[in-house]
């Protein structure tokens, strides 16, 4: 699902020193980090008048498919988070006057973000830090993405 909010973009025009980015992609997930980098990407986006693009993965829990139910639930989770976040998008781009698309994928969160950002031809990549201990062992999104090494990644407390 991809939907446009806010005013239509346009490249601004060139000032000496500040050719900046033309697109900024923000990864959300809901959690309290998610939302600040989203909005420090809405701020970023809109000093620079670049395209703010924000890009919300669902991805399901592991034990959801072993549980009777748990798959309807979590979907149901999932729905209600994603018109929440659609509702709030809608209303800062449109505050801000920023233009933001908000895409919607299924999946492994990294593997998400970094084809995203890759089919976009993304100028930077805004996420906020886990807050999962669990990330310290396997790695969290934004050190995965910082790993890949395609783009500048900014990871918002």
């Amino acid at each position: 699902m991809v939907e446009d909010y806010g005013p239509a973009w346009r490249s601004g025009p060139f000032e000496r020193g500040t050719d900046g980015p033309r697109i900024i992609l923000a990864g959300i997930d809901g959690s309290a980090t998610a939302l600040r980098a989203g909005a420090y990407a809405a701020g970023l986006a809109r000093r620079q008048r670049s395209r703010l693009v924000i890009v919300y993965v669902m991805a399901p829990a592991l034990w959801t498919a072993m549980a009777v139910g748990a798959v309807a639930a979590q979907e149901q989770i999932f729905e209600d988070q994603i018109r929440e976040l659609r509702r709030q998008i809608r209303e800062r781009a449109e505050e801000v006057g920023v233009p933001t698309t908000f895409i919607v994928r299924r999946g492994d969160a990294f593997t998400e973000l970094r084809d995203a950002a890759t089919e976009l031809r993304a100028d930077v990549v805004v996420v906020g830090a886990s807050e999962q201990a669990g990330h310290r062992f396997i790695g969290s999104v934004a050190a995965r993405l910082v790993k890949a090494g395609r783009w500048p990644v900014t990871v918002v407390p």
